[in-house]
C-alpha cells in the first residue's frame, strides 16, 4: 500500500497527520487509564523521548538528503539527453544527404517524446509513450547501422558514437525515474515517528488534543516534502524538462 501512497504526497500528508496525532492521543489514553507516569519516572521517560526524537531526525534528514539527490540525479539527465540529442542531430550532417533528412526527422520526433515522457502523468500515455520511443529508436540505429555499412568511414563512425550515447541516456533516466528511497526506509522512518508521538503523549503533563499536534504536523510536512521530491510524477515537484524544450525549439528555427 505505502509503495503506492507515495506516489501521492498530499494524501502521505494527511494520514500522517491523522495517524500520529491517534498515536499522540493513545499515548494519552495510556498514561490515563493504563499506567500513569511516576515522578521517578518521568526524567528517564523525558530522556527516552530526547533520544528517539534525535534518531528520528537523523532519518528524516537522511531520507531527505536521498530525496534531494535522486531529484538532482533525473535533473542531471534530462540536460544529458538534451545535450546528446542536440550532438547527434549536428553528426547527422556527416551522413549522405537523404540519410541525414531522415535521421533529421526521426531525432525531432523522439525528442518530442522525450518532451511527453517528462511531462506526462497518464500510466496509459506513459505505456504509448514508451511503445513510440522504442519503435523511434529502433528505426534510428538501423537508419545509423545502414549509413555504416555502406560508407565506414570516421565520421559515419562518430554519427554512431553519437546515436549510442542517445540511446544510453535514455536508459540512464530511466533508471534514474526509477530510483526511489526503498520502502524499508519509509516504514522505519513512520515506526520511529509513531513510537516519537506516542511517547509524547504518555509523558505529557497536560491532555490538551490539540498541545499533540504541532510535532504530528511538522513530522507530516517533513513527509509531504520528502515524497514529493522522491516521485517522480506526483506532486507539485518535477522535473521539467527545459534543455528538452529549449532543443526542441531551436530545431524548429
Amino acid at each position: 500500500m505505502l509503495s503506492r501512497l507515495r506516489d501521492f504526497p498530499f494524501v502521505i500528508f494527511v494520514v500522517s497527520l491523522l495517524g500520529l496525532w491517534c498515536s499522540a492521543q493513545l499515548g494519552v489514553l495510556l498514561r490515563k487509564k493504563v499506567r500513569p507516569v511516576d515522578d521517578e519516572e518521568r526524567k528517564d521517560l523525558a530522556t527516552v523521548e530526547a533520544a528517539t526524537l534525535t534518531l528520528l531526525g537523523l532519518i528524516i534528514a537522511f531520507s531527505f538528503s536521498m530525496a534531494i539527490g535522486r531529484y538532482d540525479q533525473r535533473k542531471n539527465y534530462e540536460a544529458e539527453e538534451a545535450n546528446a540529442i542536440g550532438t547527434e542531430y549536428v553528426r547527422a550532417d556527416l551522413l549522405q544527404a537523404t540519410e541525414a533528412e531522415r535521421v533529421h526527422k526521426l531525432l525531432k520526433e523522439y525528442l518530442r517524446q522525450r518532451v511527453a515522457f517528462y511531462e506526462t502523468r497518464n500510466e496509459r500515455e506513459l505505456q504509448q509513450i514508451g511503445t513510440i520511443t522504442d519503435e523511434l529508436e529502433a528505426e534510428l540505429w538501423s537508419n545509423i547501422r545502414s549509413a555504416a555499412a555502406s560508407q565506414p568511414t570516421p565520421p559515419v563512425a562518430l554519427a554512431g558514437a553519437g546515436m549510442n550515447d542517445v540511446l544510453n541516456d535514455r536508459a540512464y533516466t530511466q533508471a534514474a525515474w526509477w530510483n526511489r528511497i526503498p520502502l524499508a526506509a519509509w516504514y522505519l522512518m513512520i515506526s520511529i515517528a509513531l513510537l516519537c508521538n506516542l511517547l509524547l503523549g504518555y509523558g505529557a503533563n497536560r491532555s490538551g488534543a490539540h498541545l499533540f499536534l504541532v510535532l504530528p504536523l511538522a513530522l507530516s510536512i517533513a513527509f509531504l516534502l520528502i515524497s514529493d521530491l522522491d516521485s517522480p510524477r506526483g506532486g507539485i515537484i518535477r522535473v521539467v524538462p527545459q534543455n528538452l524544450q529549449s532543443l526542441a525549439a531551436s530545431l524548429q528555427r
